[in-house]
């Protein structure tokens, strides 16, 4: 049996100017993963892991699913990526062998809620078939192809910091400049060593997921028009993760916490913000602890400064149906 493992991803500063050749800085988080099994079998099979079967308790039951995680499942997400696999492997004279497969995966990574769950899916489908097939792929090719299957197969608005993270795994700085994403198809990657980084804590409330691509269309839509203002703001966003990185590097935790904020400001001054993703941010400083989101929504990510501070975060954000723990950096 061949095994392909992806970890959850937070935003720790830039997002969302991934998108628009900006710079970000994400953290892999072990707390979660998305795990892929494929095992030699008589015809390719594609096996749904049990909540994923279309079986529901009643009509209101399958509404009620629809309304939470929208008509979206893992299946074609682990299809997208074996024909992208595919076609790399035919255009880049990448022999394969002709022996059949079963895949499965299962999940634990919280849905849309912006911690990359789709994308660790495909990462792990990407990982078990070099596996099965003793194919090399290059380190730096790999984010492009799993983004290429969310966005060129299955049309998911989508940038690569999420799958930059989840290939490099661990603090990653990325700098998506144009020039380098055009010229060779990757930016630049810079490990920052995670021992630096300040006690952080990740949020999630499951009933505020929703498609992350749905929501980054708002901002899209203006970038594509040439709006100034969400030009600039972009480039704002850009410029917080060189200035976060002196900040990890610097071990200033005061100011890293100081850009967390205002990377959340600077967010919602060009796109709209749910009212309880915001009643979650609020709730976090309000408790003396910075607060951004760790995605597109559902979820927020910062830092804090003692036991008793997250202790008392805890308690706040549980009021609100939202859940935290400890990110543990992969």
């Amino acid at each position: 049996m061949s095994v392909g493992a992806a970890f959850a991803r937070a935003g720790l500063l830039g997002n969302p100017s991934d998108g628009y050749f900006g710079k970000v800085i994400s953290v892999t988080v072990k707390n979660f993963s998305a795990r892929v099994m494929i095992e030699e079998s008589s015809e390719v099979r594609l096996v749904p892991p049990a909540d994923e079967e279309e079986r529901y308790a009643s009509l209101g039951g399958l509404a009620e699913s629809v309304v939470l995680y929208g008509y979206y499942g893992g299946i074609r997400l682990v299809k997208a990526a074996l024909k992208k696999f595919y076609d790399y492997c035919r255009s880049n004279g990448v022999a394969l062998h002709d022996k059949n497969f079963s895949v499965r995966y299962a999940s634990d990574i919280p849905r849309q809620v912006g911690m990359g769950g789709s994308s660790a899916i495909v990462t792990a489908v990407l990982r078990a078939l070099m596996s099965f097939y003793g194919a090399a792929i290059p380190i730096e090719a790999q984010p492009s192809l799993v983004l290429s299957a969310e966005k060129d197969e299955l049309d998911i608005n989508a940038g690569l910091q999420d799958r930059v993270a989840q290939v490099y795994e661990g603090c990653l700085y990325m700098d998506f400049d144009r020039e380098l994403i055009r010229d060779r198809g990757y930016g630049r990657y810079e490990r920052l060593d995670a021992s630096l980084l300040p006690p952080l804590y990740l949020a999630y409330k499951p009933a505020l997921g929703k498609v992350s691509g749905r929501v980054l269309n708002e901002i899209r839509v203006k970038y594509d028009r040439g709006d100034p203002f969400t030009l600039e703001t972009l480039k704002k966003l850009a410029g917080l993760a060189d200035q976060g990185r002196e900040a990890i590097l610097g071990r200033d935790r005061a100011r890293l916490a100081r850009l967390i904020d205002e990377n959340f400001d600077l967010r919602r001054s060009i796109m709209t913000i749910h009212p309880a993703n915001q009643e979650m941010i609020d709730a976090a400083r309000g408790c003396g602890a910075s607060a951004h989101f760790a995605g597109s929504g559902g979820s927020i990510l910062g830092t804090y400064q003692n036991e008793a501070m997250y202790s008392r975060l805890s308690r706040e954000l549980n009021r609100l149906g939202a859940a935290v723990v400890k990110p543990i950096v992969a």
